[in-house]
């Protein structure tokens, strides 16, 4: 029946009409043999213009990354472009696509020898071998936060917005499954058989992500991105770091047409025009080293909801590499917790809040965070500052300290 629907829009229609049965409760493998029937096979195009459609409807992001699997299920093996010629960027050494990929060959095999084998095993051996494994795996966050902070600015600025929110949503439910697994192998008592049934579970939806980033958003990328963006990809990978292992290849020492940007020695002479504050004036040179020197890290979103500038201290809390600059603020955080800084935001721009704390506890780390709504002198609402701060040295102190350190 493929060879009726040439029609592109009645192909989108059709597309969100199986996926909307299936969240209505249709059983899988009748929408798979519906999607045989009809289709055939997909490209990536599709898929992407099917999930914005339905956000576009009204579906909620959560909505559709709640049965993302079974989506995941129904395409499996039918994605054209998955036969396409190989674009040349997946077989340069230490190209951000070919690192990318190999991370996923890593990854699958790190499932398959390091943690597989234990499930079928029982006893402190087991458990012990099972912990080893997830604390190995518990690396994906860098692999994932590459692929946040690096390559969806990229779509976005493309204005392809629904596939990255939907997978950003599944790889925070990863992140999640992979601390609950290792909290339950920690356990003194361990529920072995929920256990184990939580790493089932966790495997699938990794193994579900791999499939996603190589037949679905390494071809998106491949089309949608210049040497350019590479480039920059490739500049601020690390700040984001590796999966395991860093790549034994840099892309430059491959070729690559376009060499990485030289470090200027001063941001701007020292003859510059300086600039003029209420109490005192600095030249942007001072300006920049001085804000980089300060024991915290600071974010300026402007009136718009865009980032705009953040510093770059020695010691950082959260990774921001410069690929977040322009991007919408929105697009800068998971989507379970989008709507919480959209709400700061939103009452400091309707002038009922000037500011908002929140502390956490993070690794060795005690990490406050604040905003606050920057205004001119007329009351008017500039953008909100974000400062983020290690206080945990702070709240150990104790007596007092009077000489200098020699």
């Amino acid at each position: 029946m493929s060879e009726f629907i040439n029609n592109q829009s009645i192909r989108q229609e059709k597309l969100k009409k199986l996926i909307r049965s299936l969240h209505d409760g249709k059983p899988l493998e009748q929408a798979k043999q519906e999607f045989k029937e009809e289709f055939g096979s997909i490209t990536t195009a599709e898929i992407t213009a099917m999930e914005q459609g339905l956000i576009k409807e009204g579906m909620a992001v959560s909505e559709i990354q709640r049965l993302c699997d079974v989506h995941a299920a129904v395409f499996e093996g039918s994605i054209a472009d998955i036969h396409a010629p190989k674009d040349e960027v997946d077989d340069i050494p230490g190209h951000p696509v070919h690192v990318f990929l190999e991370e996923n060959e890593r990854l699958e095999k790190l499932l398959k020898e390091e943690i597989e084998p234990y499930l079928n095993q029982s006893g402190k051996t087991a458990i012990l071998m099972l912990r080893v494994g997830f604390d190995r795996l518990k690396e994906i966050d860098k692999h994932y936060a590459r692929k946040e902070y690096l390559f969806f600015p990229h779509l976005e600025r493309k204005g392809i917005t629904a596939p990255p929110k939907v997978m950003w949503g599944v790889d925070d439910e990863i992140r999640a499954d992979i601390k609950s697994v290792i909290a339950s192998l920690s356990a003194v008592a361990i529920d072995e058989a929920a256990t184990f049934a939580l790493i089932r579970t966790t495997l699938t939806k990794i193994r579900d992500m791999i499939s996603k980033e190589n037949n679905i958003l390494i071809p998106l990328l491949k089309e949608n991105l210049n040497l350019f963006n590479w480039i920059s990809v490739e500049l601020a990978t690390p700040d984001t770091g590796w999966f395991l292992e860093k790549p034994k290849v840099k892309w430059e020492e491959k070729g690559s047409s376009i060499e990485k940007p030289k470090k200027k020695k001063e941001i701007v002479s020292k003859t510059d025009t300086e600039i003029r504050f209420d109490a005192g004036s600095l030249s942007a040179e001072q300006i920049n080293a001085m804000l980089n020197a300060l024991p915290f890290d600071m974010t300026f979103v402007d009136h718009e909801g865009y980032v705009r500038y953040f510093t770059q201290g020695k010691e950082r809390i959260f990774a921001r590499p410069a690929t977040i600059i322009g991007r919408h603020v929105s697009m800068c955080h998971p989507p379970a917790s989008v709507h919480v800084v959209e709400g700061i935001i939103e009452s400091f721009r309707s002038g009922r809040k000037d500011h908002e704390d929140f502390w956490i506890r993070m690794k060795d780390m005690f990490v406050y965070i604040r905003y606050y709504a920057v205004r001119n002198a007329r009351g008017e609402y500039l953008g909100t500052l974000e400062i983020t701060q290690n206080i945990k040295p702070i709240t150990e102190l104790q007596g007092e300290k009077r000489l200098v350190d020699k």
